[in-house]
């Protein structure tokens, strides 16, 4: 999948949450909630075509992942830890 089509959202060190692309110098949005933060992610992600959205603790874990469609969806049932 293209890097245009995922997103990761991350806390911003202390300073609400980022949007980034894989590759990017820089986010590309910036939220000061998680909530606000997934919703730019995924309208990014949306006006790309579809894709993935990752959503990352303060550790860089990935704790969730969103598929926005018409994205690849994978088979396996998305369980929530």
């Amino acid at each position: 999948m293209a890097n245009n089509n995922r997103r990761d959202v991350s806390p911003n060190g202390g300073d609400g949450w980022k949007v980034t692309r894989p590759g990017a110098k820089a986010p590309t949005a910036k939220a000061p909630t998680q909530g606000g933060a997934e919703k730019i992610a995924k309208k990014q992600v949306s006006d790309a075509g579809g894709g993935q959205v990752y959503i990352r603790t303060p550790k860089g874990v990935i704790r969730d992942a969103d598929t926005v469609k018409p994205g690849n969806e994978s088979p396996t049932k998305d369980t929530k830890h």
